[in-house]
């Protein structure tokens, strides 16, 4: 998955061609480094109809309270620039972000 920053966000997610998955993880996150390899999967069965990125939390702070991500993981689903959905939280499960991926596509 390609790791975008502050930097890079807005031309990689907002200005996306297709809709875009956002991974909010940390290094330190159990919950996220046990759906990364899930994801990653789902990242590379979705890749013509859905972009997938990371963004490490850890390094990003600005970034993750301008979008208003207070827990981890956290997912963020762009449609046209636009924020259309969330899912949040340890409970998160490999199963909920494809029904949110098929509801975006």
């Amino acid at each position: 998955m390609l790791e975008v920053d502050s930097g890079t966000f807005a031309e990689e997610v907002l200005q996306s061609e297709k809709p875009v998955v956002v991974d909010f993880w940390g290094p330190r996150c159990a919950p996220c480094l046990a759906l990364m390899p899930q994801v990653e999967k789902l990242e590379s069965s979705c890749a013509d109809t859905i972009k997938f990125v990371k963004v490490d939390a850890s390094r990003n702070r600005r970034l993750c309270l301008d979008l208003r991500v207070l827990s981890l993981p956290t997912y963020l689903f762009y449609k046209n620039g636009e924020s259309v959905a969330r899912l949040a939280g340890g409970e998160i499960r490999i199963q909920d972000i494809e029904e949110q991926v098929k509801k975006v596509v």
